[in-house]
């Protein structure tokens, strides 16, 4: 079982557990914005791209999340993420979480942003279209 501190991402975690049905993954089409009210803002939805490599673009990249870090993501690759140190840690998160087929929380401790440092826990949620093919993946962060 994997070991969440904060309540919003537990709630979340169980929402994607709940919405799996017997497949190895959600997609993205299970989730109503509006049952996902409790995380608003502190959401980001990444498409993940195989082939020929693996890529990760950002869908959304929720509003609290861009306000706090103090950039945007939306509709940008990872590698436009501005901090070279950052994108590596997200690229290792999301890349650990493709590879290793099942979710993961982390914490970032003291992350640069452009204000300063944050703490954070960070959770990565695969999804799948066809149930099996991870091709999005659902995040969420709640700063501490």
């Amino acid at each position: 079982m994997i070991s969440i501190r904060t309540p919003v991402l537990r709630r979340l975690h169980r929402d994607w557990e709940s919405r799996r049905a017997g497949r190895d993954f959600p997609a993205r089409r299970d989730f109503d914005v509006l049952d996902l009210h409790y995380a608003i803002g502190r959401l980001a939805l990444v498409d993940v791209e195989q082939s020929p490599s693996l890529r990760f673009r950002f869908r959304l990249h929720g509003t609290a999340i861009s306000q706090r870090v103090g950039y945007d993501m939306t509709g940008k690759d990872l590698e436009d993420v501005p901090f070279p140190d950052v994108r590596a840690a997200i690229r290792e998160h999301f890349t650990d979480v493709v590879g290793e087929r099942k979710p993961a929380v982390r914490m970032r401790e003291r992350q640069a942003t452009g204000d300063g440092f944050i703490s954070a826990e960070v959770l990565v949620l695969p999804l799948a279209q066809d149930g099996t093919t991870i091709d999005m993946l659902l995040i969420g962060v709640v700063f501490l």
